[in-house]
């Protein structure tokens, strides 16, 4: 089930960041750059590279909190072990229950 969240994060993360790919390198040349008062040096190719992997863990942020504000209480508070081997005072533990 993580591994299905996972992709709900990293996909639409993925195309928000090749969307901001987009709108920032049509008006922002990559040779023009510059860092700390002086050009980059960096290739095109490369300024690409960084800056999508950069837009792309900068979008899966608010991509997971999206998820994180769909999730069910019972699931962000449910108790990670067996039944038979959960600790004292987890959600659903046979000392949590009351007669």
């Amino acid at each position: 089930m993580w591994l299905q969240r996972l992709g709900w994060v990293a996909w639409p993360a993925f195309l928000a960041a090749c969307m901001l790919e987009l709108i920032v390198f049509a008006v922002a040349d990559p040779l023009e750059l510059q860092w700390g008062g002086g050009p980059l040096g960096w290739s095109r190719r490369s300024v690409y590279t960084v800056s999508f992997f950069v837009f792309w863990v900068v979008s899966l942020g608010p991509c997971a909190l999206a998820i994180l504000l769909h999730m069910r209480p019972a699931e962000v508070n449910e108790c990670p072990f067996d039944p038979s081997q959960r600790p004292e005072g987890c959600p659903g533990s046979l000392s949590s229950r009351t007669p």
